[in-house]
């Protein structure tokens, strides 16, 4: 199967081109943002008609994230040999072997089985993004990449809120309340019973988004969307590079992969692990399932101040300082502060809107970190993207070590774990990002 689509330099798009990449981008981020974020809802819903610990129910971000490391660099050599579109048109179709996976899970209620299915579709989900971020990154003015990835961050994050909430009308009832209650006072085998009509309830969804995504893959390879050429240098740039042999050559891009993954591992961990922190104050499921939204609210609402007021009022640079800087503060107050507070008809500790205000703090991070990472990396782009997808495995890693001082240590403490992530953030984004040789002079 070869490549049929021409490649065309960014410069050479019309304003039109642009805007209809940027927005067909936009759906992409959006349909991301729908699948990765239902993980919030998963975890305790796999907890519960699983019967996990919770260092075992976060194996759900874990098995989805981990294929992020595996696929990323295949992913690059897929992108550079059938180019973008058939490449997107590939990730769309294992997302979608990913999701009809759990029917058979679902029918025999085997874990195992379930994470296999996440596993697929992060496979799928690292090739789109390996294909995505570079793309949206260098679509535009490089001083501007930070209002574009805001942009797309919306529309990931708007996503976001709508899918647990969605997932949780399709397959929680009013009446699920008192079921939870009861299955412990159930014998084996009405438990066995309870749990099975329980974790059937996904196989309708998963299905029809299997079928959904299958048919999405087509379209996005038929669609107008340019294949950009990547592999092609300025003069500048050229010049610049003529001495790298390697992409371990560009220090700036290797801290930016580890900076991704702790960034990743923050953000995971504050939209993931904020409805067992509500349960453990005492409110169930049902009432918990919105505070994964308002963490996303607050990260819209960051990325809404980031178009706003960047490059105008304030460098993509200082955004970073600033988010990473409001994230250690924020980190602290979760630690630290306590006492009954009602809000948003919510009675909770106060500590937990802390969780929810780091949603703020992760906004602009992201955002700020690919630019400085990608810049100059001329025809390493592709391979340095895939460099730095390998860093969504935070998103795998950092829950599980949430999980284990949480079982360990309690959920609160367990947030010490966030205060050394952004330590380095901080550092990445007032030093790291200069640096054009390894070492510190």
């Amino acid at each position: 199967m070869k490549q049929k689509n021409e490649l065309v330099s960014v410069e050479s798009l019309t304003k039109n081109q642009t805007i209809l990449s940027i927005f067909l981008i936009g759906v992409m981020f959006f349909i991301f943002g729908f699948i990765s974020w239902v993980n919030a809802i998963l975890i305790p819903y796999f907890k519960i008609a699983c019967e996990l610990t919770s260092f075992q129910s976060y194996l759900v971000a874990f098995a989805f994230y981990v294929a992020y490391f595996f696929m990323s660099v295949p992913a690059s050599f897929i992108l550079k040999k059938y180019g973008f579109k058939m490449g997107m048109m590939f990730g769309f179709w294992a997302m979608a072997a990913g999701a009809f996976i759990f029917v058979p899970a679902a029918m025999t209620r085997t874990y195992e089985i379930f994470l296999l299915g996440l596993f697929t579709i992060g496979i799928g989900l690292a090739i789109l993004q390996t294909a995505a971020n570079p793309y949206i990154t260098i679509l535009g003015p490089k001083e501007r990449a930070a209002q574009r990835i805001s942009i797309m961050g919306i529309c990931n994050k708007a996503a976001g809120i709508l899918s647990p909430l969605i997932f949780a009308a399709v397959i929680l009832k009013p009446t699920d309340t008192d079921l939870f209650a009861q299955l412990q006072h159930m014998g084996d085998t009405e438990k066995a019973a309870a749990l099975d009509e329980l974790i059937r309830r996904v196989i309708t969804p998963y299905s029809a988004l299997g079928t959904f995504l299958l048919v999405l893959g087509f379209l996005v390879y038929k669609s107008p969307l340019p294949e950009i050429d990547t592999e092609h240098e300025s003069e500048a740039v050229a010049s610049a590079n003529s001495s790298k042999n390697s992409i371990f050559d560009f220090p700036h891009l290797i801290l930016g992969a580890v900076a991704i993954f702790l960034h990743v591992g923050t953000q995971v961990i504050a939209i993931d692990t904020i409805i067992p922190y509500a349960n453990s104050m005492g409110l169930d499921l049902l009432e918990a399932k919105t505070f994964p939204s308002y963490t996303l609210a607050c990260t819209i609402i960051g990325y809404l101040i980031g178009i706003t007021v960047i490059p105008k009022v304030i460098s993509q640079v200082t955004a970073l300082r600033i988010c990473t800087v409001l994230g250690t503060f924020f980190t602290l107050g979760i630690i630290y502060a306590t006492g009954e507070i009602t809000l948003l008809n919510h009675t909770t500790d106060v500590s937990i809107w802390f969780v929810v205000l780091l949603g703020l703090a992760n906004s602009l991070v992201w955002a700020g970190i690919w630019p400085l990472a990608l810049d100059g990396l001329g025809r390493f782009t592709k391979l340095g993207s895939s460099i730095m997808i390998m860093g969504l495995c935070g998103n795998a890693i950092m829950p599980l070590v949430y999980g284990h001082f949480a079982d360990s240590h309690g959920t609160r403490l367990a947030y010490w774990v966030l205060i050394p992530c952004y330590l380095y953030l901080v550092f990445y984004a007032a030093k790291g990002h200069k640096l054009r040789k390894w070492g510190f002079k």
